[in-house]
């Protein structure tokens, strides 16, 4: 581009486009390193701005604790034949006496559908009342013959054990195949029943396996469930399995390549996936001495951080990373993203210079365009 010389009415127009563009701001993706840095503590905002070390990221590299409690993990296994709340059995009765009560001599009385009520009782013609969850059928069966003697001589009792609401799970979520199904002798642990459902359908890395159990509610990562067998729990009766992926997210924002809200793809990120997952960074505007990492840190953090026991309650705090530190990338490689964490990185001094003077030079070869047409519509 040919710059004319500065006659004074182009002096004239130069300072009128610098005073129209003091008066506007050029666009840009967002604040710069010197404006983020006004709002810390220190200048009085509301922020503490922490420089990225290698003791930072030791103190801020905290993975989500998933786990099972105690009385998940120290339950054993229960019996595929032990009875429970909710299942349903069956009983056939051989009497010795022509006339039985409850049918001829030879012949078998069955009694069928016996539900088990909630507190773990049957009720079975002359016999009563007999409490039935925990036994095994051949105890149960001893149970009823010892009632019935009384009342008939030598019965003969055969009791069997159908699949009840006691003795099944339901799992839903990303699994092969939704729905109920009865804990047998193979499917007693919680990998063997997800086997039984067809497998997980989501990326093992990011899937997540919900336990809820009466009024308590547990969670594991899958691959927890391989890495420590004590994590593949006896299952219970009842048991509601969910599994889904990881929810977590964060957020990618200024002179990246790409601007936008990322889920996590693996149990930790850190900052430098999180930046190659959008593009990396925009080569022809990023500033690399700018990354931020904007976060809500919990009180026993940021007291570690800031080195302060005066802090109370969550903080705001603005991680810087200077990349073109000796340490910048192996900092960024070890300093880990959380939820709901926002990556921003800033664009380059010399873009916004470039902008302003590209701004300047376009309004004034406007300006002089206009001067131009005034002056023929003149003649």
């Amino acid at each position: 581009m040919r710059i004319q010389p500065f006659t004074p009415t182009r002096v004239v127009m130069f300072v009128v486009a610098t005073a129209m563009l003091s008066s506007c701001e050029l666009p840009r993706p967002g604040p710069s390193r010197h404006e983020l840095m006004k709002g810390s503590v220190e200048k009085g905002g509301d922020t503490f701005v922490v420089k990225v070390d290698a003791e930072v990221t030791r103190a801020t590299a905290i993975a989500p604790a998933l786990g099972f409690p105690p009385e998940f993990l120290n339950a054993p296994q229960v019996g595929s034949d032990t009875i429970r709340p909710g299942d349903t059995l069956s009983m056939e009765v051989w009497e010795n006496v022509q006339t039985g009560i409850l049918g001829t001599a030879g012949t078998a009385t069955p009694i069928t559908e016996i539900q088990v009520d909630g507190d773990g009782y049957i009720f079975v013609p002359y016999a009563g009342r007999i409490r039935a969850s925990g036994n095994t059928p051949d105890q149960l069966r001893d149970l009823v013959t010892k009632r019935l003697e009384a009342q008939t001589p030598d019965p003969q009792v055969v009791v069997q054990r159908k699949a009840g609401n006691g003795s099944t799970v339901s799992i839903v979520g990303g699994v092969g195949a939704q729905g109920v199904y009865p804990i047998e002798r193979p499917t007693r642990s919680l990998t063997a029943m997800l086997a039984r459902a067809g497998g997980v359908t989501i990326h093992p890395e990011i899937a997540q396996v919900t336990i809820t159990r009466g009024r308590h509610q547990a969670k594991v990562w899958l691959q927890d469930l391989y890495r420590n067998p004590r994590d593949d729990i006896a299952l219970r009766g009842g048991d509601r399995i969910l599994v889904e992926e990881d929810t977590r997210s964060f957020t990618a924002l200024g002179a990246t390549t790409g601007q936008q809200r990322i889920t996590f793809t693996s149990q930790n990120i850190s900052a430098i996936e999180a930046i190659a997952q959008v593009g990396g960074l925009n080569s022809a505007a990023a500033d690399p001495k700018g990354v931020f990492i904007l976060r809500n840190e919990p009180e026993e953090i940021a007291r570690i951080v800031l080195h302060r026991d005066d802090i109370v309650g969550t903080q705001r705090l603005l991680y810087v990373l200077d990349l073109t530190q000796p340490n910048g990338l192996f900092n960024a490689r070890d300093f880990l993203i959380r939820d709901q964490d926002t990556v921003y990185v800033t664009e380059a001094p010399y873009v916004r210079f470039n902008k302003t003077v590209a701004a300047i030079f376009g309004t004034l070869n406007s300006v002089a365009a206009a001067d131009n047409v005034a002056t023929t519509l003149k003649k």
